[in-house]
């Protein structure tokens, strides 16, 4: 049974996996309209922003830095897609960036645009073209629709799981048995790998944006090592993570950094 929903799975899949995305070009998995999944995202940022203490610009330089930053890229991005015909990427955007304060060593991006960096990263990034690094890997997660990527391979997940329910609805052992069976099935084959090449491909491309926007990509490589010793060693076996591993990710940002120079112009002060 394990092996018919895995198999369906990569069969319905297939079937759908004909949207080109415009950034990786790579062919995504994409059930959900982009303007739905911003929608939700602006509710769900307002109502984030309220539950927390952000930061005010006017107040704080790193708040202040946060706000330049996004907005360089942002119009690096809207600048060189537009002028490659590919303007239409970012409909619907309206660009916000927010620090907030938290102990988390974190940022993200939300559809639409919707950005929060915690201060708890800020002692990791160090400076301003690191911050950069951080922000154009998050902004590239939701130009390349990841979000709606995992959103879509979960509905997928989620129907199989529905159908086995009911293809061994007449033996509750067995019908335990799938279950159990098909959320490893699911997320370790199928959703975990996928994350994985996104990390990759936010790490690729956001070096690029960050280039573009005139901060220098090598900043990206000393930025990681230095996410890697916060880790100490604590971290699930690749094969079990979201994310890559310190020593997959260090080599391939290298690459990327390297490619990604052929963007970058310093910013003249």
């Amino acid at each position: 049974m394990r092996l018919i929903s895995l198999v369906f799975l990569g069969l319905i899949m297939g079937a759908f996996s004909c949207t080109r995305n415009a950034i990786t070009g790579r062919n995504q998995l994409q059930l959900l309209p982009e303007s739905e999944l911003q929608a939700m995202a602006k509710t769900e940022y307002m109502s984030f922003l309220s539950q927390n203490k952000v930061v005010n610009t006017t107040i704080s330089k790193d708040a202040e830095m946060v706000r330049r930053v996004g907005t360089r890229i942002a119009t690096a991005i809207t600048q060189y897609y537009t002028g490659q015909g590919k303007g239409d990427i970012l409909n619907g955007y309206q660009w916000e960036f927010n620090l907030v304060d938290s102990k988390d060593v974190n940022a993200w991006c939300m559809p639409g645009g919707k950005v929060v960096v915690y201060t708890g990263i800020l002692p990791v990034t160090q400076n301003e073209a690191a911050l950069a690094v951080v922000m154009g890997h998050e902004i590239a997660h939701a130009i390349a629709q990841h979000g709606n990527e995992r959103m879509s391979q979960g509905i997928i997940a989620e129907g199989l799981g529905n159908l086995g329910n009911i293809l061994t609805s007449g033996n509750p052992r067995v019908n335990t048995l799938f279950n159990t069976v098909y959320a490893p099935g699911a997320q370790i084959g199928v959703l975990l790998p996928n994350s994985r090449k996104q990390e990759l491909e936010a790490d690729h491309y956001g070096l690029i944006f960050a280039a573009m926007a005139g901060y220098n990509p090598s900043e990206a490589v000393p930025f990681w090592e230095r996410m890697a010793k916060l880790s100490g060693g604590q971290k699930p076996p690749e094969f079990l993570s979201t994310h890559p591993s310190d020593e997959t990710r260090i080599q391939r940002v290298k690459q990327y950094a390297e490619e990604a120079m052929k963007y970058y112009q310093p910013i003249s002060n």
